[in-house]
């Protein structure tokens, strides 16, 4: 009888079993004749996805036309994936949590936090709260910021915490984690990461691995000549915890060769053979943006203060900025982000002003006043990157920063580098900026109640997980976005849905605000 019965099943569904979805109910969402890219990083096949309060109930070859919905896409010529997820993003979800830059370009659910800087660190709960009822335009998932956490502890400036102030600081990343976060950031590069010793790291590993949470590090220096030391410090910092880490926009300053991207490929794939486990994401550009802090010495920093460093090593600092952006390309190779020189380089700055550059940062871009795209890196370099089989897709973008990857990133890896290039297949493009992302954030697994939206697995078309939904034609996506007009919205996604609401429809956004705050359990 059973083989009778899988006789059946081979003859009516074309060798796979499928369970069959109700079809005496009208579900939500039907979409049909589509080329289903499941985020897995399996091969495409023809079929169809049925969506009923917020979940996906339904995918498969299946020919769906007997059931009946409120709202049915005819996918014929395009493809259906899951919902991109951003890693590393940016952005005031209290101020302004529409983020339509993201779901613009594909993206339905964002982390926030990272660089070591997170909100809601005196209270979690209260903080989730407050951006739920203002209406996320997409899922905001949380990670706590090691910076802010050190804040917050007393640790401030401090080198050296004691015992006792480190306590306070597991604990404060402990509660964090307890409430919902789904890891750590950390900004090693930036004040207060920077004062960070081994320690104190490790102190922050042993924490996370007790959540089986991630690290999410902005390194100590990503100049070619530093890069691999500082990706071995994270190493390092996840052997002393246990914990799973990973380097935030992998990237190489100065850095012109691919071999450089060789090399640290190779670091990483030999700390993995020794038991650590080490991941990266990248964003396909090769300006980076930042602080204008990034170009001043260490001495020029707080808790340094600068006012007395101009009037004492005036001609030091001088020559210091004259070397540093020599190095980093020139003047002309940074673009200023904040008013009034928005979208002027250094060196248009230091024409008007008639005035060197070096002597246009200490009088008028001092440390933390402004931010800037720095062109210092090199595409081929980053294309070897994205190419690593351990490296995933983020934006490190935002709504308002001067920078096109905001915008433009996802959509950039369709058009360039699938389409254009071929140096990615649709399938591993997608798996890089779902299924990946979710498993190695934990988001591809239920986290609690197994009804309750924010806890439902995501990244994945499969029944059970959260509909996160986008349908588009790979040819037809384009990142508008560039760098002398970079809030220009991507356009190729016909459809993109989040927690079953259809947000843009046609490419015409309809209204729907349906994100919500996701947790980890």
């Amino acid at each position: 009888m059973r083989v009778l019965v899988c006789f059946w099943f081979i003859l009516v569904l074309g060798c796979s079993q499928e369970t069959l979805p109700p079809v005496d109910i009208t579900y939500d969402v039907k979409i049909e004749n589509a080329q289903i890219v499941d985020g897995t990083g399996g091969e495409a096949y023809q079929g169809g996805v049925l969506i009923n309060d917020g979940f996906i109930v339904y995918v498969g070859s299946l020919d769906l036309s007997a059931y009946q919905a409120e709202e049915s896409i005819d996918a014929k010529g395009r493809v259906v994936a899951p919902g991109f997820i951003d890693p590393h993003s940016h952005g005031n979800a209290e101020v302004d949590p529409s983020f339509r830059n993201f779901w613009s370009m594909g993206v339905t659910t964002i982390f926030l936090g990272l660089d070591g800087a997170s909100p809601g660190i005196a209270n979690l709960p209260e903080w989730m709260e407050k951006v739920q009822k203002a209406s996320p335009g997409v899922n905001i998932a949380h990670t706590v910021g090691h910076g802010t956490a050190r804040r917050y502890s007393g640790i401030g400036l401090q080198r050296n915490p004691d015992n006792t102030q480190l306590d306070s600081l597991a604990h404060i990343i402990d509660t964090q984690l307890r409430d919902g976060s789904f890891g750590v950031s950390t900004g090693i590069e930036y004040i207060p990461g920077i004062f960070a010793n081994r320690e104190e790291l490790a102190v922050v590993s042993e924490v996370v691995s007790q959540y089986d949470g991630l690290i999410l590090s902005h390194i100590r220096n990503e100049d070619e000549d530093q890069v691999s030391n500082s990706i071995r410090e994270l190493i390092q910092m996840g052997h002393d915890g246990n914990a799973r880490v990973h380097v935030s926009h992998i990237k190489v300053v100065f850095g012109n060769e691919v071999t450089v991207a060789d090399r640290v490929i190779a670091v990483m794939d030999s700390a993995r053979a020794a038991g650590v486990s080490i991941t990266a994401d990248v964003y396909p550009y090769a300006a980076s943006y930042t602080g204008i802090g990034i170009l001043y010495p260490d001495w020029a920093l707080p808790p340094n203060d600068f006012q007395e460093v101009v009037q004492t090593r005036r001609p030091e600092l001088a020559q210091y900025l004259r070397d540093r952006v020599q190095r980093r390309n020139g003047p002309s190779a940074t673009l200023i982000g904040t008013a009034p020189w928005t979208g002027k380089t250094l060196a248009q700055i230091s024409e008007e002003m008639e005035k060197p550059f070096e002597d246009v940062l200490i009088d008028h871009l001092p440390p933390s006043s402004a931010s800037g795209a720095y062109f210092v890196m090199n595409i081929d370099v980053m294309r070897q990157f994205l190419m690593d089989e351990n490296v995933i897709v983020s934006s490190d973008g935002s709504p308002t920063m001067e920078h096109p990857r905001g915008y433009g990133s996802f959509a950039r890896i369709i058009r360039q580098f699938v389409e254009e290039e071929g140096v990615l297949s649709l399938e591993e493009a997608i798996y890089k900026m779902t299924g990946q992302t979710a498993e190695l954030l934990g988001l591809d697994r239920a986290r609690g109640d197994s009804d309750a939206l924010e806890f439902a697995p995501r990244g994945i078309l499969k029944p059970g997980f959260a509909a996160d939904v986008l349908v588009f034609n790979p040819s037809h996506i384009v990142d508008k976005a560039v760098y002398e007009e970079p809030h220009q919205y991507a356009t190729g996604f016909d459809y993109v849905v989040i927690n079953g609401e259809i947000v843009q429809q046609e490419g015409e956004f309809t209204g729907a605000r349906p994100g919500i705050l996701l947790k980890k359990r």
